[in-house]
Formats: structure tokens, sequence, C-alpha cells
């Protein structure tokens, strides 16, 4: 049995913790301009070397912006930002389509099993207000929109922050690039229906708090999706 010698925490690792703490907690929020380096220097008791050196470090991990005559910034997360990858990959990689439906199948169907074990009753009631709003709605447009909504609130409601985000950007690539088809689907009077029953039996099983059926209930939904894109319109695969 060996141990390693223990190592105590660099002044400026210290410094960054407490920014990336305050980050992750609200209290400094994207865009927020941070206090002087000789401020921050004064506050924490430290030099300002060690403050330097902390937001050099957390600029490189993309965290925070420096602005030369300006000051230091809590970065904005840009949404182009984040869809520009995986809209590359949706230009350039074979069957792109089939790939996301695989992510979205992955994240989806563990995000409802979550949501069945977690969810509030907050969290079920903006499912059920969201669904009824889908099952209502008087255009077909505005029916897709409430549909993104219901996935999003089930994400929501897994709790789990880095997920929701995850399958966010990959159902929303997924929406703008298939809507036109999704739209169609639901103007079919089964498919629509079908679409409907899904979602429903879907909130049934997380109101049941029935993970496995939830995760059930996903996965069987998913597959129609994809089958209705592959057999549907303006969708090939390549081989």
């Amino acid at each position: 049995m060996s141990f390693q010698p223990i190592k105590t925490k660099k002044i400026y690792e210290e410094i960054m913790e407490q920014l990336k703490d305050m980050i992750s907690s609200g209290e400094l929020k994207p865009g927020e301009k941070l206090p002087s380096e000789r401020e921050m220097s004064d506050s924490l008791g430290v030099s300002r070397a060690s403050v330097r050196e902390a937001l050099t470090a957390l600029e490189a991990l993309g965290i925070l912006e420096i602005r030369p005559g300006e000051g230091t910034f809590v970065r904005e997360t840009s949404v182009s930002r984040i869809f520009e990858p995986l809209a590359m990959v949706l230009a350039v990689e074979r069957n792109p389509g089939v790939q996301m439906m695989e992510v979205r199948r992955i994240l989806e169907t563990e995000a409802a099993a979550l949501a069945a074990m977690r969810a509030s009753e907050e969290h079920l009631k903006n499912i059920d207000e969201i669904l009824d709003k889908m099952k209502n709605s008087d255009r077909i447009p505005e029916a897709v929109d409430y549909d993104l909504k219901f996935h999003y609130s089930i994400a929501e409601a897994s709790q789990n922050t880095i997920l929701v985000r995850m399958m966010n950007t990959v159902a929303d690539l997924m929406h703008h690039a298939f809507r036109s088809n999704r739209e169609k689907f639901y103007a079919d009077p089964v498919k629509g229906q079908r679409t409907i029953h899904e979602h429903e039996a879907i909130a049934a099983a997380i109101r049941a708090r029935n993970p496995g059926l939830a995760r059930e209930k996903m996965l069987e939904h998913i597959n129609h999706i994809e089958a209705d894109i592959e057999h549907g319109l303006n969708y090939q695969k390549v081989d």
C-alpha cells in the first residue's frame, strides 16, 4: 500500500474555486464584469499576481473573458456557439439524422426514467399543462412547438442540469432540421393521434413514478419518430 503526499492548493487555485462557485450559484452572471484585480486582491487578502493567475487560468478554460482596457467579464454562453459544431456534423457526417436520433434515444429515455423518480409536483403540473396545450392547439405549428416544450419539461423534471443542456441542444437542432416533417406528421390524422397518445403514455408513466415504463414509452415514441422520418419526407439514409 502506497500513499501519495498530500498537496495543498495553490492560492490561485483557491481563487479559481471561489469564482467558479460564484458563477455556478448565479452570484456572478454571464456578461457581468468582475471587480478589478486590486479590489479582488484587497478583498481576498492575496497578491494581485495570484488574482491575475486565477483570472488567466479561467479565461483559458473559457469561463472568463479578459478585455484589455475594459476589465474581466463572465463569458456569455452563445447558443450559436453550441449549435455550430452539431450543425457541422449534420452537414458533413454520413447518416447525420440517424446518429442524432441515436443520441436522442439515449438521452431522452433516461431523462424520462429520471423524471419518473425525481419530478416534483410542480414539474408534473408543468408536463401536464404543456401536454394539454399541445392536444388543444388549433394550429399545427403551435402543436409542434408544444411537442418540443413537452420534451424539455421532462428533461427539466430529471433535475440533472447537464442532461438538460445536452438534451435541449440535440432536441432543438433536430426540431429545426426536421420541423417540416413533424408538421406533416401532425397533419396526418393517424400519425397525429398516435403522437398525442404516445405523449400521454409517457406523462402517465412519469406521474405513476414508474421509471421502467417511462423509459419504455419514451423509447417507443422515439422509435416511431425515427421510422416516420426514415420512411417519410425529405430524409434518406446514405449508404
